[in-house]
């Protein structure tokens, strides 16, 4: 690992792709960089053949990268995924965790910069990945709170269910930020802070925002009924504040898929971190 070249992101891109006929495959995305995206299909088919690790050592790896991630959010999503593989390693998830050391070696100086601000808030960002996880196509949740305009709490983690759409798959997300924010609001009446109400969350998906605001119940919302009546009875208390956020705009993107460098890149300084070491 000593004389290994730095990688820009935590975690390649897992590029989602139906079969195609050999018309279509000859038609290639623009922009994406071929060593940064892994086709689902090629890689399910590579799993089956990856001889297996030793289990200790890639546990111990991954539990050291768990704890710095802690303090590191732009690893999160990457540590997340490399965790769900704890008791049956193979070769390529050790591979995919070297790649989180090499990212960490060119950004040894990277981290959370807090900021005196004026106003007191507490904002949310919640986000979906639907069926990003590949082997079961379950879907990723992802969350970033921040009090008083600074990152606080985050989170990455695959929901339990199968969702079958994607606004089920942001609703069940907005009920977990949701859940964190009455939290923070908890322990910041307890320290005796006021709060400005309603606390606001945003979200980039106006189907699921709309299911959860509208009181008739639907066929396609039956299945999330409870996390749909819960937001919506926060909502109508006053206390949280659900607002459309476009997805290019959407902070807690990287806790929920692999991105290329430029978005990467974008949502980590939306997270207020700085390099140290970057020229002023």
């Amino acid at each position: 690992m000593l004389g290994c070249s730095p990688e820009p992101t935590p975690i390649v891109v897992q590029k989602k792709r139906k079969k195609k006929s050999q018309s279509d495959n000859k038609e290639e995305t623009e922009g994406d960089s071929e060593d940064e995206i892994e086709e689902e299909e090629e890689e399910e088919e590579e799993n089956s053949d990856q001889e297996a690790i030793d289990k200790g050592r890639y546990q111990r790896l991954v539990g050291k990268l768990i704890y710095l991630s802690h303090t590191r959010p732009d690893i999160a999503f990457a540590v997340s995924v490399a965790s769900q593989y704890m008791s049956e390693p193979k070769k390529n998830h050790m591979e995919a965790a070297y790649r989180i050391l090499k990212y960490l070696k060119g950004t040894p100086g990277r981290g959370l910069f807090f900021r005196k601000q004026e106003r007191r808030t507490v904002e949310m960002y919640t986000d979906a990945d639907w069926g990003g996880s590949h082997p079961d196509k379950r879907s990723t949740s992802g969350y970033c709170s921040f009090v008083w305009g600074n990152l606080v709490t985050w989170k990455s983690q695959k929901q339990r269910v199968v969702s079958t759409s994607s606004a089920e798959a942001e609703l069940r997300a907005l009920a977990q930020g949701i859940k964190e924010e009455l939290w923070l609001k908890r322990v910041l009446d307890e320290i005796q802070v006021n709060v400005d109400l309603p606390l606001k969350l945003y979200c980039d998906n106006k189907a699921a925002i709309s299911m959860a605001l509208n009181p008739i119940q639907h066929e396609r919302s039956k299945h999330v009924e409870i996390d749909r009546h819960f937001i919506r009875e926060k909502v109508e208390e006053g206390i949280i504040c659900l607002t459309y956020l476009p997805t290019n705009l959407q902070t807690a993107d990287v806790l929920t898929k692999g991105l290329l460098k430029p978005s990467f890149e974008r949502c980590i300084s939306k997270l207020d971190m700085i390099n140290i070491y970057d020229p002023t």
